[in-house]
């Protein structure tokens, strides 16, 4: 299975991107050969992936990191690069590559301090792959001094580097930098190919899938996650039942409690599991012994570690919160759409009781004030309110309509 059979309904995309990996191995051959590279070619040395929230859009971009980093020899015979299955792709889908660094936005912000050994690292030559891949996952996080940064290094690459930015739409990169890349626009996958990628991919009934795929309304990751953690359809289902639990102030108040206790203990459940895989990785690679001491001169770069995660962990719990929000607001549409006697497909079936129920009980001028309500406490949100201050709100809010 090729790294482009990952790219779920971007079928123009991924063509586009094969051709260039074609002109980039072409490329790579003729230097390696002495031979004159291809007059004309596909390749560029900065690339910009935009597309809504689950498109793929970081997915997208490590399968042209691994497609770049390909050493499969079936290329010499006509062989599209990015077989999925040599060391070099290999190592790249699965964020080990030694010439493929990827940065994520670790709290609000990407800070200068934090690009400051990328940006010098893209100037070095590929220690043993074919390209020096830069992969910055969330792109619109970027502040003034660190895309500043970025930008220098994009304007004067290395002749073996490639830039890889992602973020929503065009109009969250600077212009300066945008400008010096060649842009992709993602779509939204279908329903419909999401769930015959969990069927495919993951192995899962053909019925789950379609609801899993169906409840997230495309969203490649959310589907996948709804259908192969219970844990995450347990919370989905706690989600759904706000909108019936906010009948007087207690309500609202024991809902707004539980949604962020839900957050948290998500955002917990996956720092933990990378939190911990993490630092072992850096205790070893520091040359301490297990259960042993570390060595001297390393409790700096241990204390960093440390401060990194913490501030990751506010982040994922925002995150956590935000998808809760997301799921809410499916909720209120599909009431809306109730209402309006709308024919579109119902994303929340598993609920048509309760949304009936609603739709039944209430007006669509209501629902669009209760939708507003959750838009407001998203905003509340990334201005730094306390997480149960702006959830209460919302539920008071979604009680009066």
């Amino acid at each position: 299975m090729t790294v482009w059979d990952d790219l779920v309904g971007q079928e123009k995309v991924s063509e586009q991107l094969i051709a260039a990996a074609r002109d980039a191995d072409a490329f790579v051959t003729a230097a390696a050969s002495g031979t004159a590279p291809p007059e004309a070619s596909k390749m560029t040395h900065a690339w910009l992936f935009t597309g809504p929230p689950g498109a793929g859009r970081s997915r997208t971009a490590r399968a042209f990191a691994a497609a770049l980093q390909c050493v499969s020899p079936d290329r010499a015979l006509g062989g599209m690069p990015g077989c999925g299955f040599c060391d070099g792709c290999h190592t790249a889908l699965i964020g080990t590559h030694a010439d493929v660094t990827t940065v994520a936005a670790v709290g609000s912000q990407i800070l200068a301090e934090d690009m400051r050994d990328t940006v010098r690292k893209s100037y070095t030559s590929p220690a043993t792959g074919r390209w020096q891949v830069i992969l910055v996952e969330d792109a619109e996080r970027l502040n003034e001094k660190s895309a500043n940064a970025v930008l220098k290094a994009v304007e004067e690459p290395a002749p073996r580097t490639v830039w890889m930015l992602c973020a929503p739409s065009l109009e969250d990169v600077l212009p300066t930098i945008r400008s010096r890349c060649r842009h992709l626009n993602l779509r939204t996958p279908s329903v419909d190919a999401v769930a015959d990628m969990l069927v495919r991919r993951e192995g899962i009934e053909p019925a789950v899938a379609a609801a899993a795929a169906r409840a997230t309304q495309g969203h490649v990751d959310r589907a996948r996650r709804l259908a192969t953690d219970p844990a995450a359809r347990e919370r989905r289902a706690t989600v759904l039942k706000v909108p019936l639990r906010v009948d007087d102030v207690g309500g609202c108040l024991r809902a707004a409690q539980e949604l962020v206790d839900a957050a948290a203990e998500d955002a917990k459940q996956l720092a933990e599991e990378r939190d911990g895989k993490e630092t072992e990785e850096l205790k070893a690679a520091l040359g301490a012994v297990q259960g042993g001491r570390m060595p001297r001169g390393t409790a700096g770069v241990m204390k960093d570690l440390e401060d990194k995660q913490k501030r990751r962990r506010t982040r994922t719990q925002r995150d956590s919160l935000d998808l809760a929000l997301t799921d809410l607001t499916a909720f209120y549409r599909d009431v809306l759409a109730l209402q309006l006697g709308s024919r579109i497909a119902i994303a929340n079936a598993d609920a048509e009781d309760a949304l009936e129920r609603l739709a039944r009980a209430g007006r669509p001028e209501s629902t669009l004030r209760r939708i507003d309500a959750i838009a407001a406490c998203r905003d509340a949100l990334d201005r730094n309110v306390a997480p149960l201050l702006a959830v209460e709100a919302m539920t008071l809010a979604l009680r009066a309509g």
